[in-house]
């Protein structure tokens, strides 16, 4: 059986960028974690509040890959 389209393995990283993207990626699970916390209480939700918080944390992700792809150190939004 062959796969049906090419992927790459993206989760690979060198131990160096692993490191400069952790405040990133920190920041981004304290979005998360206190989106949901806000959400979790509540038994309705709108897909407004849902898409903000995937934006926001969108948004977060993709500054610090262009920071990274730019060579200036990314610091969290937060910090």
């Amino acid at each position: 059986m062959t796969a049906m389209t090419e992927t790459e393995d993206v989760t690979r990283t060198s131990e160096g960028d692993a490191r400069t993207h952790e405040p990133v990626i920190d920041e981004a699970l304290r979005l998360i974690d206190s989106g949901l916390s806000e959400l979790m209480h509540r038994e309705l939700v709108s897909t407004d509040e849902v898409s903000d918080l995937l934006l926001d944390v969108r948004m977060l992700l993709t500054a610090a890959e262009l920071a990274a792809e730019s060579g200036v150190p990314a610091e969290p939004v937060g910090a």
